[in-house]
């Protein structure tokens, strides 16, 4: 679970990219956090996962605030940044043992789990090769790999599927759904509104760092009295705000 209170940040004293917003992310649920091109998408997750520091409100990750228990806090998610283009001098399987090492996995679960997320990632025959000589799309599935190797139960993915072929995103897609299906939760920003459409539990749509909207997609629905797609309502929702 993740709880958003009253959270605030700016920037340069003036620039307000994330306005006092509150948000719960439930356990059991896929959560898509949408929103134009700075929107404040990133700041946010940037907050949720300790590389900034909001400047009002709390956040918690299962009960842990990442502000006063940082260690604690950081120890119970696993999160994929925008930009794959990490460690790129290290051998892909130097990558996930030196993951593993952080999180304190064990020889047995490492092993267990490397396997099981190469098959899954199809990245057996490219373990053994440096990540600068990897794609986009398999630096950014051995990222998935070394986040998800010490099982995190909250999976926090900033725009996960960018530049993953179909097929990777769609084991991903399904991972996520196993994720949350188990009682863990994902909380997941996207500019795929057709993507969120169909997987996402809920879904909360940020413009100019306020909360425009957060509920099921058919609540939204109700809101807006007729049945149209995500993308419709999503586009008509943040040019309101213009």
């Amino acid at each position: 679970m993740i709880v958003l209170e009253n959270v605030s940040k700016t920037y340069g004293g003036t620039v307000k990219a994330v306005d006092n917003i509150s948000l719960t992310v439930n356990n059991g649920e896929i959560f898509g956090f949408l929103g134009p091109n700075g929107a404040g998408k990133t700041t946010t997750i940037k907050m949720i996962t300790g590389i900034l520091s909001p400047d009002s409100g709390t956040i918690t990750v299962n009960g842990k605030d990442i502000r006063k228990e940082p260690i604690e806090a950081k120890k119970q998610f696993g999160y994929v940044p925008d930009d794959p283009n990490v460690f790129l001098r290290l051998k892909g399987i130097e990558y996930l043992n030196f993951m593993a090492d952080i999180y304190s996995v064990s020889p047995g679960d490492r092993k267990q789990r490397i396997e099981n997320l190469a098959r899954r990632f199809e990245m057996e025959s490219a373990l053994g090769d440096r990540i600068q000589s990897y794609s986009h799309g398999m630096r950014q599935k051995i990222v998935l790999m070394g986040v998800l190797i010490h099982d995190p139960s909250v999976w926090i993915l900033d725009e996960p599927m960018m530049g993953l072929d179909p097929k990777s995103s769609f084991i991903l897609k399904e991972m996520m759904r196993e994720h949350a299906d188990s009682g863990k939760t994902v909380f997941f920003s996207t500019h795929v509104l057709d993507v969120a459409e169909k997987i996402c539990d809920r879904v909360a749509i940020i413009n100019k760092g306020k909360i425009l909207f957060c509920g099921r997609i058919e609540e939204m629905k109700e809101q807006f009295k007729r049945n149209e797609s995500l993308e419709k309502m999503f586009l008509e929702l943040t040019e309101n705000e213009e």
